[in-house]
């Protein structure tokens, strides 16, 4: 980071194992935001939290911020209540949504229930969609699908 100072929201798209769901996290809060449209509690996925919080801990690190005034235990998480799939196959564009949700407001935090302008329980198979041309469109001008 050039200004390791200035907060940002890094997205970490994580699978695990055969579901996606979207971390965002500002490392300096030291605050992860867990977005999971099946719901499920990031302790479902221990090996996911201890190595997001070891991450964060060497990030801690290198920035010189002493363990012994900010304990291992401090790092946040919150599950953010977001729309939910209703389905067992879209997930990944239920992450996409999310992170394109979040890079369009332009800010650090997302609140516990969600965006008010993107709140809703489910997405419409019009959003899904959408979310899915988008990216198309994306992988298009990348050439990666010619």
């Amino acid at each position: 980071m050039d200004n390791k100072d200035a907060e940002k929201l890094f997205f970490i798209p994580f699978n695990t194992g055969g579901h996606w769901l979207l971390l965002a996290i500002n490392p300096i809060r030291e605050i992860v935001y867990y977005l999971d449209s099946l719901g499920n509690d990031w302790t479902t996925y221990p090996d996911m939290k201890v190595l997001i919080d070891t991450v964060l801990q060497a990030f801690r690190a290198q920035r010189d911020i002493q363990t012994s005034r900010r304990g291992a235990n401090s790092i946040i998480w919150i599950k953010v209540a977001c729309p939910q799939q209703r389905n067992q196959i879209d997930c990944g564009y239920f992450m996409l949504r999310f992170m394109r949700d979040t890079l369009a407001l332009g800010r650090l935090k997302i609140p516990t229930d969600y965006f008010d302008e993107f709140k809703c329980a489910f997405y419409t198979k019009d959003q899904v969609d959408e979310i899915k041309e988008e990216w198309c469109q994306f992988m298009i001008k990348l050439n990666i699908c010619s």
